[in-house]
């Protein structure tokens, strides 16, 4: 149940949002091995105005992308190949190939699969095979 939450300053248009979740969707179907049905995408648009690096104001195209997994679900080299392929990506659309800010990040999240979950479960119970709650 990855979860990937992606702020990116400045305010971008509805299209590129959802290219930027197909996108990274797809990244962490291939390189991190992941059901991409179960991958969840959150983008927050920041105007330039309320992002600070070194205190001063962003000047370029920024983005900082969260991704939380189960820890142990990935080898270091997928999680180091998933960080160059996804700031390439954001780099390609938030930037139009051209620099992002110097402090855009990707970090990943690593947890127990007992500290987080979906419908009403844990990832733990999930992976004991317990179905999710509908409501």
């Amino acid at each position: 149940m990855p979860s990937l939450h992606l702020k990116v300053a400045p305010l971008q248009n509805p299209e590129r949002y959802r290219s930027l979740a197909r996108a990274l969707t797809e990244l962490s179907a291939r390189v991190l091995q992941l059901p991409a049905e179960t991958v969840v995408v959150l983008i927050d648009d920041l105007p330039a105005a309320r992002w600070y690096v070194g205190g001063e104001a962003v000047e370029r195209p920024t983005a900082q992308l969260d991704i939380t997994l189960n820890q142990g679900s990935s080898s270091p080299a997928q999680r180091a190949d998933f960080i160059e392929q996804a700031f390439q990506e954001l780099q390609r659309q938030l930037a139009y190939g051209g620099p992002l800010e110097r402090m855009s990040h990707v970090l990943v999240h690593e947890l127990p699969p007992s500290h987080w979950g979906a419908g009403g479960r844990t990832e733990a119970e999930g992976l004991r095979g317990a179905q999710p709650v509908l409501t």
